[in-house]
């Protein structure tokens, strides 16, 4: 009667475990998926170095930079952030940045910029588009003429 109480008893344990394993497996899946939505596209420049490299870097690989020069006091450019993301995830083949202008005030000073928010469209590591305000239709718009324009064979 005792071993069969204690194997009862010990199979109820087992069912137990393996039921909270499961859980624990599957909250783990769903927090490696929670994870992986919040991976962003846009990379946030803190510094002069920071921002050097990554210019350089995409100058050298052909990509176009798309910056948007922000505050973090600053609403409209807030209101935008969700959108520039949406947008580096349309357009994989261009480099996305983030500049607070209260923490890289050399940047925005040398990119000459006077409203926030701004976005600043760079090839080559020059400056080739620039919206000022948070006007997302005009956002796709200009990004999309760009792109357009960067892929149709030139005249010779």
């Amino acid at each position: 009667m005792f071993l069969s109480f204690t194997w009862i008893r010990s199979k109820s344990i087992l069912a137990n475990l393996k039921s909270l394993l499961a859980q624990k497996q599957q909250q783990k899946k769903e927090m490696k998926g929670q994870k992986q939505l919040k991976i962003s596209k846009v990379v946030k420049i803190d510094s002069r170095k920071s921002w050097e490299h990554h210019i350089t870097d995409a100058t050298n690989k052909g990509f176009p930079v798309m910056v948007h020069f922000s505050a973090y006091w600053c609403t409209p450019s807030i209101a935008m952030n969700p959108f520039f993301q949406e947008l580096a995830s349309t357009y994989p083949k261009v480099l996305f940045l983030d500049v607070d202008v209260d923490e890289v005030k050399e940047v925005g000073s040398e990119m000459e910029i006077k409203a926030i928010p701004t976005f600043l469209l760079m090839n080559g590591g020059a400056p080739v588009d620039k919206i000022v305000g948070a006007n997302p239709d005009e956002l796709r718009k200009r990004m999309n003429y760009f792109i357009i324009q960067k892929n149709s064979p030139q005249p010779m």
